[in-house]
């Protein structure tokens, strides 16, 4: 596959849970409780639409819902900033990135990266104009990002969703269709007690990341 320099305007597909104590970020309960692991990813969402409405025309975006699809705060961020919503299908994490990404060029992230800053999505989407695919490599071998021109099902099947070989696996699978990858960073996380201590500690937001509840 070659990326073509002229490729049609990128699309940014953000698969998203509803904050529902008890059901996100599960590996914070503990330290933390459930009402305030579901005020976290909340906060976290709301910074990742806020750095994506920054960095993409609103048309180019779609946030992909799940738990409930209907959640005030999905209504809520959707009017804000004027993006589409699509339900997220009822299929295994791969199909569904499968589909967000498809039709191509695209990219596709979650809502648990507070290192995410408009700056950094325009360079992956600029990257896929002289590349095949884009990564956001994650510090714990996972990615935050990854866009490409074209779904391929290789990418998705049989990768271990979660742990620490998913970016490698990736790696390997981009080599052997012998696709272009740039990284243009790599980025953490929030997921464990230790990742929200460094979140609680990073300094203070500023304009579109200004956006905590």
């Amino acid at each position: 596959m070659c990326a073509e320099a002229s490729h049609p305007a990128v699309r940014l597909a953000i698969l998203a849970k509803a904050p529902l104590p008890g059901r996100v970020k599960t590996r914070l309960i503990p330290a933390c409780g459930a009402e305030e692991a579901a005020r976290v990813h909340a906060a976290l969402l709301r910074h990742t639409l806020a750095v994506a409405a920054a960095a993409l025309p609103a048309a180019r975006i779609t946030l992909w819902t799940a738990l409930a699809h209907d959640h005030p705060l999905f209504l809520e961020l959707a009017e804000r900033h004027g993006i589409a919503r699509r339900p997220q299908p009822e299929v295994d994490l791969g199909e569904r990135m499968r589909q967000a990404l498809t039709p191509g060029p695209a990219m596709v992230i979650g809502s648990d990266c507070p290192a995410l800053t408009p700056a950094l999505l325009q360079r992956c989407a600029a990257a896929l104009a002289t590349h095949d695919a884009v990564c956001l490599p994650a510090e714990d071998g996972g990615y935050a990002l990854l866009g490409l021109h074209q779904a391929h099902p290789s990418l998705f099947k049989e990768i271990a969703w979660g742990g620490e070989t998913v970016m490698a696996d990736t790696r390997e699978r981009l080599a052997t269709l012998g696709w272009r990858l740039a990284c243009p960073a790599t980025v953490w996380d929030l997921d464990r007690p230790e990742d929200l201590e460094r979140w609680r500690r990073r300094p203070a937001p500023s304009g579109a990341e200004r956006q905590r509840p």
